[in-house]
Formats: structure tokens, sequence, C-alpha cells
């Protein structure tokens, strides 16, 4: 009898009993099992009203852990609130449910604001897991979020003028204006419009974070004080790893402070980087890259990107070309194999994609990129360069570099009259072969190259390095062959 009582007693300290939906239910050591609210996880039931109950069960108890055990939860728009932990046990696939199901929120309104970014960056709320304005959330276990219901389309002008058509899921993680978030530990397969996007969030770290999808994985915009890492990448279709400073928070907002290392960057055929196939992608392109822009109204600073790997991936682009200003950036230790369009790409410009008033130049300095090997480099592109006339790219250092490329370039490429950045949209296959197979460099005030190789597989008939109004350069150990007859280096004054 005594040994009864002392187990009710011990049972009712460690369990706090919650009417929730009429349901009761048993909260124990601060985890909220969202079985307990109604979830089924069988694939069939819509289990977002449950699992929501759970997180408000736990808000109003100050917070807690809500638990998703093993399971299939079919799903629409999870809220997730301030000091809430969203626990996707090993096992457990959050899985968005179509959009005949009606079961997202709707997108919220921009409140009449001009509108200088696509409805992807614009909308929030109707995503399968959003927050907005909250503080301590984060995202964690080694469980999968599978987003077969949602868009891949940009939707913001499909039928609803807020963000698309009524019922539809645009992506997996969509949060805005959060401090102290943590994501850890899941899988994110067809993420959507993008897998994670963030915006305006500060003290943020994200690590150990799979993502296997068709368009971008990470969109980190407006952000600050944020670590990336040990993550792995697949976005055959579109950017893996971008940082974005678009105009959505109504003013330009720079995007820093930023470190990211240790992860892998693929463009394998959708879906075969999980199952470990390793298909690469049929078409003549990929994408997969690592980019700041195209969204650039604030611009970039301090930021860092250390011991990672691509394959079959475009490179590195940092682009700004909306008035904002890039500087202080240092990428070191980056290996690539099999790279479409180019390695690296550097650029400003005045696509100016905000309000008329603004009157401030695109402005880029201070890069820094070393102790780069890339193979099997398509030769559309060389390292690409490239300022504007009234405002050069400065400081730009670039060393302990091993290119090797396809090759193929002709003789009268060298006098190409090669486009200006200007108002177009900064992608390279627009602009088409450059003039040099190895640096092509235009509008850059102060331009350091050391100890950098370029070679070759088919005959190219570019010089290595071709540089067009370029001041304060210095050229150290370039190892680079050329045939019989091209120049090395050649300049324009």
């Amino acid at each position: 009898m005594m040994n009864k009582l002392l187990t009710t007693i011990l049972l009712t300290l460690l369990a706090t009993t919650l009417v929730s939906a009429g349901t009761t239910t048993t909260t124990v050591n601060g985890i909220y099992n969202v079985k307990d609210y109604g979830a089924k996880g069988d694939g069939k039931t819509l289990d977002s009203p449950a699992i929501n109950a759970a997180i408000e069960a736990a808000v109003r108890d100050g917070g807690g852990q809500v638990l998703l055990p093993a399971g299939t939860y079919l799903s629409g728009s999870i809220r997730l609130k301030s000091n809430i932990d969203l626990h996707l046990s090993a096992g457990c696939t959050v899985l968005a449910a179509p959009t005949s199901m009606k079961a997202y929120d709707e997108s919220e309104s921009f409140g009449g604001f001009p509108e200088y970014q696509d409805g992807g960056h614009t909308y929030f709320h109707n995503s399968l897991i959003w927050a907005e304005g909250q503080t301590n959330i984060s995202i964690t276990g080694h469980g999968m979020i599978d987003g077969q219901g949602l868009t891949r389309k940009d939707t913001e002008n499909a039928g609803n003028v807020q963000g698309g058509s009524i019922g539809t899921g645009d992506k997996a993680i969509a949060l805005k204006l959060c401090r102290q978030v943590t994501i850890r530990d899941i899988t994110i397969y067809r993420g959507g419009h993008f897998g994670i996007i963030m915006t305006g969030c500060d003290l943020s770290t994200i690590d150990n974070v799979t993502i296997d999808t068709n368009r971008d994985g990470f969109d980190i915009d407006c952000c600050k004080y944020m670590t990336i890492t040990n993550c792995k990448i697949n976005t055959p279709h579109d950017d893996a790893l971008v940082l974005k400073s678009s105009y959505a928070l109504k003013k330009p907002v720079i995007c820093e402070h930023i470190a990211i290392s240790n992860c892998n960057i693929t463009g394998y055929k959708c879906g075969t980087l999980l199952d470990g196939t390793y298909v690469p992608e049929p078409v003549g392109w990929v994408c997969g890259r690592f980019k700041l822009g195209t969204e650039s109204n604030g611009g970039y600073r301090n930021i860092s990107l250390t011991n990672c790997t691509f394959m079959y991936s475009s490179g590195l682009a940092f682009e700004e070309v909306d008035q904002g200003r890039m500087e202080n950036i240092v990428v070191s230790n980056v290996t690539m194999s099999h790279v479409h369009h180019y390695p690296i790409y550097i650029t400003t410009g005045c696509r100016n994609r905000g309000p008329k008033e603004v009157t401030r130049m695109s402005s880029a300095r201070d890069i820094q990129i070393s102790n780069v090997i890339a193979d099997d480099c398509d030769s559309l592109c060389s390292i690409i360069v490239t300022g504007m006339k009234d405002e050069p790219i400065r400081n730009v250092w670039l060393s302990n570099i091993r290119l090797y490329f396809k090759g193929g370039g002709t003789r009268d490429l060298v006098n190409k009259d090669y486009r200006e950045q200007g108002t177009n949209y900064p992608e390279p296959k627009f602009a088409g072969w450059t003039p040099a197979y190895g640096l092509y460099a235009r509008h850059v005030e102060g331009l350091h190259v050391s100890d950098v190789t370029f070679r070759y597989e088919r005959p190219e008939y570019r010089p290595a390095v071709v540089l067009d109004d370029v001041r304060d350069v210095t050229l150290k150990d370039i190892d680079a062959p050329t045939e019989a007859g091209i120049e090395q280096v050649v300049r324009f004054w």
C-alpha cells in the first residue's frame, strides 16, 4: 500500500495534467508529445492541428519541447512560437500536405508597400513551418521534413496577390525577425520553393542539416551573427547556400557576421544524395553554388566561408547589384569538382531593384579568396572580377589557387566586346565566353594575384589573363600555359 502511495506521489510530481481541446494529456519534464494532442502519425490524418495544439500548450506553460515520435505526420502550416523546441525524432517524417487539402496558412499582407523582391522572399505564413517575431526557437532531431506537397514554382502572381494561390505551401521552413534560432540534425527532402529561408534573424545556429531539393537550399536574408556548419546541401536546379539582403523588411538591411564552415555542396539529381546513388543531373547545366545575391539592397559584410567542398555544381558567386555594399569577404580551403560555368565570380552592377530615390551606387571591396582547387571547370568563364567604370571593385586578393579547365577557347575571343554588367541580371552564362581562360578582370582598383595555376585539356587560344581598366595590380607566380603566339597576360587600359 505504501509503495503504491509513493508511486502515485512521484507520478504527480513528474506529470502535469493539461486539458486541451477537450482531451486530457500528460506532460512529463516539459516534453509535449503531439500524440497526446491527437496526432496519429499515420501519414493519412492531417496532424498539423494537433501539433499546433501541443505548441500552444507548451507556450502556456512557458515553453518546452514539442515531440514528434517516429511516424509520418501529414501536415499543413505549423506555427512555431518562442521557447519551443520542435523535436523530430529519428523515424519521424513531417509530410507536407497537398494543395488540395488547403492546410496552409494564407500568406500575410505586405502592407501595401512596394515589393522589390519576389514573393518567395516576401511571404512567410504560407509555409510548412513558420515563425515571425519569436525568440529562442529550435527545430532539432534526426527526423525528416518531406515537402512533397509544397510548390517549387514562383507562385506570388498566381491567384492571390499576397503570395500565391490559397492553400499552396511554399517553403519548408520560413522564419522572419526571430532571435536565438537553432536548426540542428534534421533532413529536408523536396523543400519547396526554399528549403529554409531566414529573414532578419539574429543569433542563429544551423548545424548538421541535410537538404536534398530542387530549388534553393538555404536563403539567409538580412541576418546577422549566424554560424552554418557541417551541412550537406544538394540543389541541382538552384542555389545551395545563398546570402541575400533584400527589401523584405521595407528597408535596406545588411547581412553580416556570417561564418560558414565544413559544408558539402552538390548538384546531383534530386533525391540521389539521400539514397546514396549520387547520380549527376542529366542536364547540361546545374547550379548548387554558394552565392551572395542577387537581392542586395543592404549588402554583405564580414562573411567567411571555409573548409567546404563542391561537386557537380557552380562555384562561388559574389554579386552586389542593388545599391548595397559588399565588403570584408574571406574564402579559404575550398575544393570543387565538375564545375559548371565558373569557379569564382565577383561582380557589381546597377540593377538597382529598390526605391528610386536611393541614388547610392553598389560597391565592393576587401575580398580575399585563397587555397582553392577546382577541376573539370567549364571553359565558358574563367575567374571573373568585374566592377563598374565609375565605381570599381577595390582590393581583391586571389592566392594559392589551382584551376583545371576543359579549354577550347578561340583566338578571336581576346577582342570580344564583353558586356558591361549594367542593369543586366548578373549571370555569366548570359554574357558568354570571357576574353581570358584563366582570369578576366575589368574596372578593378587593387587586384593582387599570387601563386595561381591554370591548366586546360583542349587547345586554348585565349590569353590566361586579361585585365581591362585594372589599376594597382600585382601578379606573382602565375603558372599558366598558352598556345604558340598567344600572350599570357593582355592588358587594356
